[in-house]
C-alpha cells in the first residue's frame, strides 16, 4: 500500500476503526442511487420487452403490401420473398374493417383472414389462445364458418365459444334498392388473450378463403406477412425486399407500425435515467461536504505532511483515493441491492397491480448487463468528480499557515 492510500484509509476511519458517520452517509447515498437506477431501468426494460412480445405475438415482423389495392398472383411473390436472406417464413393475409353483431351488442372490428396451415410459422397465435385451436378455422362441416375473437370482444358481445355472431361488411352489393351491406353468420371457435386491450377488443380472425369470399376479393389478398430470423433487422430486410420487388410493392416492419409507442418508451427510459441520476448527484454533494470538512479538520496534519516532504500531488491523491473508496463501496453495495431487489421482484411478485386497470398483474423485470454497467460507471465517475474540489483545496494548503501556531 502506498503512502497516499495508507493515509486515505486512516482518514476514512472513525474513532473506533470503522467508517465515520459522514463517510457512511456518503456511501449510503451512492448505494441508494445505484439501487434505484438499476431497479427502475430493469422495470422499464421489462415493460418495453413485454409490450414488444405481445405485439409480435399477434403481428408479424414484416408485411409486404401493394399500393392501390389487393395483391394478385401472390403465390409467386411469396416464393420470391421466401428466398431473401434472413426470411424464415411467409404467409398471405386479408385485412379489412367490419361490424360484428350478437344478440346483445354491435361492435366495429378489424377482420383478418389467415391461412391456418402457414400462420403458425410466422405468428405464434396459438400461444395466446385461451379456448379452441387455429385448425378449427378449416372445418368442413355443414355449419357456419369459424371465427376467433379476443377475450374483451367476447365479453363486450356477451358470447362464449360455440355461440354464433354475424359479420357485416361496409362494402355491400349494389341493388335496385341501393347498397345492401354484405352479412354472414359465423361461429366462435376460439377466444384469445394477447394482453393488449386494443387487440383483444377489436381483432378477429377467420379463414383466408372465407375472408376473400366475404369481401369479394376473388383470389386476391391484402398482402404477405413475413417472419425474419433477427427482428432487429426487419427494417433492413424490408428495404431490400421493397427495392427488389419495385413499385407498386412496399413493406412495413414492426418498428414502423409501432414507432410512436416505442419512441415514447425509449424517451421515458432516457428521462427516468436523467431524473434518477440526480440521486447520485445529491450523494456526490455529501462526498464534497464530507471531504471538505475532512480537509479543514486535518489541515494541520496536511501542513505537517507537506513540511515533511509530501508533494501537492501526493496530498491530492489522498483525497482522490478517499472519494474512489466511497464511490466504489457505494456502487458495489448499490449493485448488490439493485440486482437482489430485481431478483426478488421477478421471483416472488411482491408488488401486484390491479388487473382491471393494467394489462399485467406484476412488474416485468429484465436486467441488461449494458445498462447495469452504465449505471455503475456513471456513479463512479460522479463520485470521482465530486472529490476534485476538496482534493485541490488540500493540495494548495500552505504548510507554513497550517502549522504556524503549533
Amino acid at each position: 500500500m502506498g503512502f497516499s492510500e495508507y493515509i486515505a484509509i486512516r482518514y476514512l476511519r472513525g474513532t473506533r476503526g470503522l467508517f465515520s458517520l459522514g463517510t457512511l452517509i456518503s456511501i449510503g447515498g451512492v448505494a441508494l442511487g445505484v439501487t434505484t437506477l438499476i431497479v427502475v431501468l430493469s422495470v422499464i426494460t421489462g415493460f418495453h420487452n413485454d409490450i414488444k412480445r405481445k405485439i409480435l405475438g399477434t403481428n408479424s415482423h414484416l408485411m409486404v403490401l401493394r399500393s392501390g389495392g389487393g395483391m394478385e398472383k401472390w403465390a409467386e411473390i411469396k416464393e420470391k420473398v421466401k428466398g431473401f436472406p434472413g426470411v424464415e417464413a411467409v404467409t398471405p393475409f386479408v385485412y379489412s374493417q367490419a361490424m360484428v353483431t350478437s344478440k346483445t351488442n354491435v361492435m366495429g372490428v378489424a377482420l383478418r383472414g389467415i391461412d391456418p396451415k402457414s400462420i403458425s410459422a410466422v405468428v405464434d397465435l396459438a400461444r395466446n389462445l385461451k379456448e379452441g385451436q387455429i385448425s378449427e378455422l378449416e372445418r368442413k362441416r355443414e355449419v357456419p364458418p369459424g371465427i376467433i375473437i379476443g377475450q374483451e370482444l367476447a365479453r363486450l358481445l356477451g358470447v362464449i365459444r360455440e355461440d354464433r355472431i354475424n359479420l357485416i361488411s361496409p362494402l355491400g352489393s349494389l341493388t335496385p334498392f341501393g347498397m345492401i351491406p354484405r352479412m354472414k353468420e359465423f361461429q366462435v371457435v376460439g377466444i384469445f388473450d394477447s394482453g393488449m386491450y386494443e387487440y383483444d377488443s377489436s381483432l378477429t380472425f377467420i379463414h383466408l378463403a372465407e375472408a376473400q369470399k366475404f369481401f369479394d376479393l376473388g383470389s386476391k389478398v391484402t398482402g404477405l406477412e413475413v417472419r425474419v430470423r433477427k427482428i432487429e433487422e426487419a427494417d433492413r430486410i424490408g428495404a431490400q425486399i421493397s427495392l427488389d420487388l419495385g413499385y407498386p410493392f412496399y413493406t412495413r416492419d414492426w418498428k414502423e407500425m409501432n414507432r410512436n409507442l416505442f419512441s415514447a418508451l425509449r424517451l421515458e427510459k432516457a428521462v427516468m435515467f436523467v431524473i434518477l441520476i440526480l440521486i447520485v448527484l445529491v450523494a456526490s454533494f455529501n462526498i464534497i461536504a464530507n471531504l471538505t470538512m475532512l480537509v479543514t479538520e486535518k489541515g494541520k496534519e496536511i501542513g505537517i505532511l507537506k513540511a515533511m516532504g509530501a508533494s501537492a500531488r501526493g496530498i491530492m491523491r489522498i483525497f482522490l483515493f478517499e472519494g474512489f473508496i466511497i464511490g466504489f463501496t457505494g456502487t458495489v453495495l448499490g449493485l448488490g441491492g439493485g440486482l437482489g431487489l430485481c431478483w426478488i421482484l421477478k421471483r416472488y411478485h411482491i408488488i401486484e397491480l390491479p388487473a382491471d386497470i393494467y394489462y399485467i398483474t406484476t412488474f416485468p423485470v429484465e436486467t441488461h448487463f449494458g445498462e447495469v454497467l452504465l449505471v455503475c460507471c456513471t456513479a463512479l465517475f460522479i463520485s470521482l468528480v465530486a472529490t476534485l474540489y476538496p482534493s485541490l483545496k488540500a493540495a494548495r494548503k500552505d504548510p507554513v499557515e497550517a502549522i504556524r501556531y503549533e
